[in-house]
């Protein structure tokens, strides 16, 4: 065996080597990520406030965060799934999060998340173009005139402690962890909002303006609706 067939040789068998260990170095992780709820927050349907409120979760929840798109974050947690927006979530140890890219603050890359492989020719990492993400089932919004304005409720009264907000034509059935937990409304844009002590909309009282504190019907609120 000549010289130059020996080093040929051995570079074939180093390239496979590095190849190798490119398998267990950049081997993708599961399509999930550690994440950190900062605020009370709206989730909902699909990515977009157009879309609609299933769930809310508290500050300080920790989810699974699947996927990204735009700047909005699929989550996975107890209760129902769905779409945060990026700006109230913090990646893995508490680190703020890109709301123009959250995908690469949670390791995917942007909203794909790029393939890395490595080239036995010259044992370089070479970045792929991302993959088309595999998006969660959306429930498609209907059609709806432009919303305007918010909503806060707040479980203190004088619109103190822990929040969570409504847009016009946002509307929940059961409040679940927050049944019966609302003590003040901030309503600044003056929308009607409609509160009541039972589930799907019953025993009602209507706000047109905010309320510092809600006489009987403080801590007694089930479900709501804004219009």
């Amino acid at each position: 065996m000549n010289r130059h067939t020996r080093k040929m040789l051995l570079n074939v068998a180093t390239g496979v080597a590095v190849a190798a260990t490119a398998l267990v170095v950049f081997l993708p992780a599961a399509n999930a990520a550690p994440g950190t709820v900062t605020s009370n927050v709206n989730v909902r349907s699909g990515p977009g406030t157009n879309y609609g409120v299933v769930d809310t979760v508290r500050r300080g929840t920790q989810v699974d965060v699947q996927q990204c798109q735009g700047s909005w974050c699929y989550i996975a947690k107890p209760g129902p799934d769905g779409w945060v927006s990026a700006t109230y979530l913090n990646a893995g140890g508490g680190a703020p999060v890109n709301p123009s890219q959250p995908g690469i603050s949670f390791g995917f890359g942007g909203n794909g998340g790029p393939n890395i492989t490595i080239g036995i020719g010259n044992g370089q990492p070479q970045v792929q173009p991302p993959r088309p993400p595999v998006q969660p089932p959306v429930v498609r919004p209907p059609v709806v005139q432009p919303a305007y304005g918010e909503v806060c409720f707040f479980d203190g009264t004088r619109y103190r402690g822990a929040s969570f907000c409504l847009q016009s034509g946002d509307n929940m059935r059961n409040l679940g962890d927050w049944a019966d937990m609302i003590s003040s409304i901030d309503n600044p844009d003056g929308l009607n909002v409609q509160v009541c002590s039972e589930a799907n909309y019953r025993n009602c009282r209507t706000y047109t303006t905010s309320a510092s504190a809600l006489g009987d019907f403080d801590d007694y609120i089930v479900s709501v609706r804004v219009r």
